[in-house]
C-alpha cells in the first residue's frame, strides 16, 4: 500500500472522530517537509500523458502539486487535524511558479495548512505546497478545501431573499473532450490518488455521488495543457471548482483571453484565469 493509499485508510478510521465547526478548532503548526530528489520520469511521463501535457520540455505547471500531494493527506489525516478528511470537497486552486521548471530539478517541498475560514456550507481549509531550489521559493500552491455541516447561522424571516449568484458569461468554445469511464482509475494511478470517488461507480455511491467523477486536479491540468500552447510561459492560474464532472461524458473546454471554462451541457464545471510571461 503505497503513503497516500495508507493516509486514506487513516482518514477513513479518524474522520467520523472529528466534528467540523467545533468551537475553538485549531490546525496543527505541523509542517511536511520532502527533502530534495529526482523525480521519476516514469510516473511523469504517465502523468503527462493521462492529462495531455508533452512528454518532453518544462515540468507541467501542476506537477509540484501532486508531488506533494501525499504530505498534505498525511497532514489531513492526522489526529490534530480539525477537519474529518472524508467528505473534502476541492472547491479552489492558485498556482503561482516564479521561474519555468524542468523534470530535472531537484525540488524541496513544504505542506502546510494555512487558516480555517467560515464558510456558508460549512468551514474552509487552505493548504500551501511550496517548492524550493538551493533554498529559493520557485514554485507555490494554495488550494481550499470544503467541509459541509450545518453553520448555526440562519437569515431572519424579515429579510428580503438573496438574489442568485450571476454565472460568469459563457467564453467561446475551443475544443470538445470525450472523458471515459476509466479516467479516474488512469489519472489515479498516474498520481497516486487514488480516492474511491473517482474510481467506480459503487465507491462513489458510498460517499454520496450517484457516479464517479473526474478528478479536479485532472481537471484544472488538461486545461492548462490545452492552453500551453499560447504565446509565452504560463506563471500563474487561478481555478474555482463549480461542479462535479461525472464519469463518463462529454466536456467543452472554453477560453478568450486570460480566462476559461469547462462546461457540461448548460453546466458550468470550473471558471479559471491565467497570466502569462512577457
Amino acid at each position: 500500500m503505497t503513503g497516500l493509499s495508507l493516509s486514506l485508510a487513516r482518514g477513513a478510521v479518524t474522520s467520523p472522530f472529528k466534528r467540523a465547526g467545533r468551537p475553538g478548532a485549531a490546525l496543527p503548526a505541523d509542517r511536511a517537509v520532502i527533502p530534495p530528489g529526482r523525480i521519476a520520469p516514469g510516473p511523469l511521463a504517465a502523468y503527462s500523458r493521462v492529462c495531455g501535457f508533452a512528454e518532453s520540455g518544462p515540468l507541467p505547471l501542476t506537477y509540484p502539486h501532486v508531488m506533494g500531494f501525499p504530505a498534505a493527506m498525511r497532514l489531513m489525516t492526522a489526529r490534530g487535524f480539525p477537519l474529518p478528511v472524508l467528505g473534502l470537497v476541492h472547491t479552489w486552486i492558485e498556482i503561482t511558479a516564479h521561474r519555468a521548471l524542468h523534470p530535472t530539478d531537484e525540488l524541496e517541498l513544504t505542506v502546510y495548512a494555512d487558516g480555517l475560514t467560515p464558510h456558508r456550507r460549512g468551514t474552509e481549509v487552505t493548504m500551501v505546497t511550496e517548492a524550493r531550489l538551493a533554498g529559493a521559493l520557485v514554485w507555490e500552491s494554495r488550494s481550499g478545501y470544503l467541509s459541509r455541516h450545518a453553520t448555526g447561522t440562519t437569515t431572519p424571516p424579515s429579510a428580503p431573499p438573496a438574489s442568485p449568484t450571476a454565472s460568469p458569461p459563457e467564453l467561446p468554445a475551443a475544443a470538445e473532450w470525450r472523458l471515459p469511464a476509466d479516467l479516474g482509475r488512469r489519472y489515479g494511478a498516474a498520481s497516486g490518488d487514488r480516492n474511491p470517488i473517482h474510481l467506480h461507480p459503487v465507491t462513489a455511491r458510498l460517499f454520496g455521488f450517484p457516479r464517479h467523477i473526474a478528478h479536479g486536479m485532472w481537471t484544472i491540468a488538461r486545461c492548462l495543457a490545452e492552453a500551453g500552447t499560447g504565446p509565452g510561459r504560463i506563471r500563474s492560474v487561478r481555478a474555482d471548482f463549480k461542479a462535479p464532472v461525472p464519469l463518463p461524458s462529454t466536456v467543452t473546454y472554453a477560453a478568450e483571453g486570460a480566462a476559461f471554462q469547462v462546461r457540461g451541457g448548460s453546466r458550468l464545471h470550473l471558471t479559471g484565469s491565467l497570466t502569462r510571461e512577457g
